[in-house]
């Protein structure tokens, strides 16, 4: 285990939307390199960034057509190079995004797969022995190639899906996972990550992880056993470097080599009850909104198995959002989204932030973009300050990537870092907060001290920490056997003779 990932707080950037520095309406990596100190004064150590790779951008940059290669909108590779550098001498890590399940149809092994002569990447992607063909459960497109083969799909139709194989065949065209091909497409992946991590990154956030072996079982054996070999070489050539899985299943993810496993909403599990619960029938019953009378228990009977279970493998990781999914701005007002993010980031594993939660950037509902769809609301380009274009550019408003938030209360880093009682200096305070008490860490201990059904406030402890939640809209109190004091509340809350009192959407932090 990395040890420098149990005092990480990741920060997520999308790169098209953060910082342009040379006028054409697209961030770059001069651009997260220019507000690096931003990130650390932030008291971010860590950084995401999604794909940087040279890409068609039918998917966002996840359609990749040369993994070693820095798309020209975001620069070169030196300056690649030059945001490790400089981020190390801040103190920052950086994990870049690794795509193993797909490539653009644009790559170059897929060019050659597509020939109907047989060649080295013929079997690098999974391809039918006939030109009409459909299984259930997998997508595939015919008609675009000279071979006689359909190829299979591992998202959109531009991203062809790499072959690692089938567990369970049923076809004579589907190879085991311990085919030298299939080999080959995991050691070219290994190439990936050696090239990266050679040039200075920290390590990697992988796409999709759960996705390689095709017809596998339901532990996963086939896909778990290509990352424990990954993690083998990792452990053995670069053991500083991290591996941190989309997945949602820590229960596979972390007992199959990652670090740490992002605990998403997309698998209906109790993420999405603390502050995404807005399809339930009967309105929005989410445990983080101060009307939604929400149900702790909800939460923890989905994360507290998952937790006990696998906390000596590894770490959980929460997030405020991702570029997949809604901001948390959608639904949760800025005094709900503090009493958000203070919970996100005391409890154990390793939070993420994403670019402009910090300060509450909205939700926009605008036209898809290079193949976002509804995530690309999320996605548009962060709010600076209150000069042109939130100081995220200089170009024209219509050379602008996206569309950017024209409400009256958008809200700017330069506005909330001169207000203490904003959000932004509320998740400074936090973040420090972490930093200070090793009790709050990634792997301090955890234990539920009270939590009962349509009950506030939600108590649990942390080492020598006990942290009180109350999202509520009523005052409450509870008797806590203990004695200490507050180091840290957001709101009204008084702890005298063992009686703890908040009030509505109140934290605190008691020592």
């Amino acid at each position: 285990m990395p040890n420098w990932l149990k005092d990480a707080v990741f920060y997520e950037i999308y790169p098209q939307s953060f910082k342009d520095t040379n006028g054409d309406g697209i961030g770059d990596i001069a651009g997260i390199i220019e507000k690096l100190d931003y990130v650390k004064d932030l008291g971010c150590n860590a950084l995401w960034i999604n794909p940087i790779y040279d890409s068609p951008f039918k998917d966002g940059g996840y359609d990749i057509r040369d993994y070693k290669k820095v798309a020209e909108r975001y620069g070169t590779n030196e300056d690649a190079y030059r945001l490790f550098e400089v981020a190390h001498k801040k103190g920052i890590h950086v994990l870049l995004d690794l795509v193993p399940g797909h490539t653009s149809e644009e790559h170059p092994w897929f060019q050659e797969s597509k020939k109907a002569e047989e060649n080295e990447y013929t079997d690098r992607y999974v391809w039918t022995k006939c030109w009409f063909h459909g299984i259930a459960g997998h997508p595939y497109v015919g008609g675009e190639a000279d071979r006689d083969g359909c190829y299979m799909l591992n998202f959109f139709k531009c991203q062809p899906a790499l072959n690692y194989g089938f567990l369970n065949r049923t076809e004579e065209w589907q190879l085991p996972p311990d085919h030298p091909a299939c080999i080959a497409t995991r050691e070219a992946m290994k190439d990936i990550m050696r090239f990266w991590l050679d040039h200075g990154c920290d390590g990697f956030r992988v796409d999709m992880a759960d996705s390689l072996v095709k017809d596998d079982d339901e532990n996963k054996s086939a896909t778990g056993k290509i990352w424990r070999n990954i993690r083998e070489m990792l452990d053995k050539e670069y053991p500083e470097a991290a591996i941190i899985s989309e997945w949602s299943n820590p229960w596979q993810a972390l007992k199959n080599g990652f670090h740490s496993d992002f605990y998403l909403d997309h698998q209906g599990n109790g993420y999405n009850t603390l502050l995404r619960d807005y399809e339930t029938e009967g309105g929005d019953h989410s445990f983080l909104k101060k009307d939604g009378q929400g149900d702790i228990i909800r939460f923890l009977n989905d994360y507290l198995p998952k937790y006990n279970d696998t906390k000596d493998d590894g770490y959980i990781s929460f997030i405020t959002c991702n570029h997949d999914t809604p901001r948390p701005a959608r639904t949760l007002s800025p005094a709900e989204l503090k009493i958000a993010y203070a919970m996100f980031l005391t409890l154990p594993g390793v939070p993420f932030i994403y670019y402009g939660d910090e300060i509450g950037m909205k939700y926009l509902d605008i036209p898809t973009k290079e193949g976002g769809y509804t995530r690309t609301g999320t996605r548009t380009p962060m709010q600076w300050d209150s000069s042109k274009n939130y100081g995220f550019s200089d170009a024209s408003e219509d050379k602008l990537y996206l569309p950017q938030d024209k409400s009256v209360d958008a809200p700017t880093v330069e506005a909330q870092l001169s207000d203490e009682t904003s959000l932004l200096s509320e998740v400074k305070r936090l973040i420090a907060l972490r930093h200070e008490y090793a009790d709050l860490q990634a792997d301090g201990s955890f234990e539920v001290v009270f939590a009962q059904k349509d009950q506030f406030p939600f108590v649990f402890k942390r080492g020598d920490l006990i942290i009180g939640i109350n999202p509520s809209d009523k005052a409450v109190s509870l008797k806590l056997p203990v004695k200490g004091e507050i180091i840290h509340k957001i709101g009204n809350v008084s702890f005298d003779r063992e009686e703890l009192k908040m009030d509505a959407q109140t934290f605190v932090v008691i020592k």
